[in-house]
C-alpha cells in the first residue's frame, strides 16, 4: 500500500518524532507500517524515507539504495559521491554517536517532502550510528559517503529537521534548472559560479 508523503509545511515535518519501544517495534502495527513504507519509498521512488514524510511522529526510517537508481549516475560521480548500493533495512531511535572523521563534504539533494527541487548541503563524511533494528535489537551502523549523507538525511528528519536547514541557500534550484546548469559539474565550480 502506497502512503501519501507529506510535503514541507506540514507541522509533522517540523516536530521532534516520538522513539519507539522494542515491544512497540514487534508489533503487527509497526511490522505493517514498515512493508507499507518500503512500498512508499521504492514508487516514489527515493533512497530514505521517515515516518514524519507520512505524517506519524516516529522515530523510525527505511533506507534501500537500489543499484537500479544508480543507472544515470556516472560512474565517475559514483566513485566521487562513493555511493554503492545498500539492502533494505529499517533505522529506529538513532542517535549520531561519532563521526571516524572530520570531514565535510559537500553535494547536492533533494527531498521527498520538497518535490521538484534541489540544494548543495555539507554534511559529515562518515558517521557513526545507533539505532535499533526492524526487530527492536541494538545495532551500531558505521557510514561512510552517501549511505552516510543518507542517513543524516533521514536523521534529520526525526529531529524536525529539512536539508533546506543546512544547505548553501544560493545553491536552492528547480530540478529543471538543476540538470540544466549543475549536474554533474565538480562542486568547486558550482560554489565558485554561485558565490556560496
Amino acid at each position: 500500500m502506497l502512503l501519501p508523503i507529506v510535503h514541507a509545511g506540514e507541522p509533522v515535518l517540523r516536530q521532534q518524532a516520538r522513539a519507539l519501544s522494542p515491544r512497540e517495534i514487534r508489533s503487527k502495527e509497526i511490522q505493517k507500517l514498515i512493508e507499507h513504507m518500503r512500498e512508499t519509498m521504492r514508487g516514489a521512488p527515493g533512497v530514505g524515507l521517515a515516518a514524519p514524510q507520512i505524517g506519524l511522529s516516529l522515530q523510525m526510517t527505511v533506507i534501500e539504495d537500489r543499484k537500479e537508481y544508480h543507472k544515470e549516475v556516472s560512474a565517475e560521480q559514483l566513485a566521487l559521491r562513493e555511493r554503492r548500493a545498500g539492502p533494505f533495512h529499517v533505522v529506529i531511535n538513532p542517535r549520531i554517536r561519532s563521526a571516524e572523521d572530520d570531514q565535510v563534504i559537500e553535494f547536492f539533494e533533494g527531498c521527498l517532502s520538497l518535490p521538484g527541487f534541489f540544494a548543495l548541503v555539507p554534511r559529515s563524511r562518515s558517521v557513526r550510528v545507533e539505532c535499533l533494528d526492524h526487530r527492536g535489537h541494538s545495532k551500531t551502523i558505521d557510514a561512510s559517503g552517501w549511505y552516510a549523507r543518507i542517513l543524516q538525511h533521514e536523521i534529520d528528519h526525526l529531529r524536525g529537521n529539512l536539508y533546506i536547514d543546512r544547505m548553501h541557500s544560493r545553491s536552492f534550484s528547480s530540478r529543471e534548472n538543476w540538470e540544466k546548469f549543475w549536474k554533474g559539474k565538480p562542486i568547486g565550480e558550482v560554489r565558485s559560479e554561485l558565490g556560496c
